[in-house]
């Protein structure tokens, strides 16, 4: 019997049931297309897709270190150039559609979870963006270090709990998450945007865009993680779409340096406890007076994420 399964990321994985990220590498490596090479970071999606020897992708992928991914990606696009095959700017490729030789274009991506981005691999990151490398990065935020067991990154929500921001003898994470667009705006990246795993559609047409920009590009998307945040799996692609109807994870869009485009919440939008709720990891927070003193101050967030973007 011939298998049917046109996904790039195929079945079969040992992914989570109800995993946020492998839907969302699914959804982008689609959209992608087949002539596309991704380098990828240590983490859940290079464990669960790529046990040795098998593979669950079907384009090439590459796995390195968790901090240099972003090198490894300029080393296939320097690669490319050489042979003439590289994703060009649109200079470049009216040249080349002139010549005798067409221009073969090839999609080169960083996918890496949000320790490598936002923590270990920052560095290697930073010099992507500074050397205005023709790479699609994207961060798949599930907002703690889930694949060693749910520890603290620079991507972890204040009040969360995670096993070295323990909620036993404290009320979670005091930190605040890094503002991971921001800095990439810092860097002048040309295509910043953000989405959540509660909206394939927006995922897809997102990366689609990224791919009309030449220089990096930076995607970044809140995905669930079933045991590390505490939740049943079928609640997966709800939660995505309370973390932004509550204005706790605006979804919007920057464009050379600008705000360009930003996903409207609802006018009557849901409280940031009903994104916390069905998540254990926020469970802490509703017992003692200090804790939802806590729930008022990530609302208070919330609500100048809402003012700051313009998400009414």
């Amino acid at each position: 019997m011939q298998y049917k399964n046109t996904h790039l990321l195929s079945p079969g994985h040992r992914g989570c049931a109800g995993c946020g990220q492998l839907l969302a590498a699914r959804h982008v490596v689609d959209a992608l297309g087949k002539n596309t090479i991704v380098a990828c970071a240590t983490g859940c999606l290079e464990v669960t897709t790529t046990p040795y020897p098998e593979s669950a992708w079907r384009v090439p992928w590459i796995h390195s270190l968790f901090e240099n991914a972003p090198a490894v990606a300029t080393g296939i696009l320097s690669a490319l150039k050489a042979k003439g095959v590289a994703n060009f700017s649109s200079r470049q490729l009216e040249r080349r559609l002139k010549s005798a030789t067409p221009p073969v274009n090839t999609n080169v991506a960083v996918f890496a979870g949000d320790g490598s981005t936002f923590d270990i691999g920052f560095g290697a990151l930073s010099g992507l963006w500074t050397r205005r490398d023709n790479i699609l990065y994207v961060c798949f935020d599930n907002e703690a270090y889930m694949n060693t067991g749910n520890q603290y990154s620079g991507a972890t929500p204040y009040g969360s709990a995670t096993e070295t921001s323990s909620a036993n003898d404290s009320l979670g994470n005091d930190f605040f998450k890094k503002n991971m667009p921001k800095i990439a705006a810092a860097h002048n990246v040309s295509y910043i945007a953000t989405s959540t795993i509660g909206y394939p559609e927006d995922i897809v047409a997102k990366v689609k865009k990224s791919l009309t920009f030449c220089g990096p590009r930076y995607i970044q998307i809140l995905v669930g993680c079933v045991p590390g945040w505490g939740y049943n799996p079928e609640l997966t692609i709800e939660l995505g779409r309370l973390a932004h109807q509550s204005g706790h994870y605006p979804v919007l869009e920057i464009e050379n340096g600008k705000l360009s485009k930003v996903m409207k919440v609802p006018a009557k939008r849901p409280q940031v406890e009903e994104y916390l709720k069905p998540q254990k990891r926020f469970s802490h927070l509703f017992k003692t007076d200090c804790g939802k003193e806590k729930i008022k101050q990530m609302q208070c967030l919330a609500d100048q994420n809402v003012e700051r973007y313009g998400l009414v």
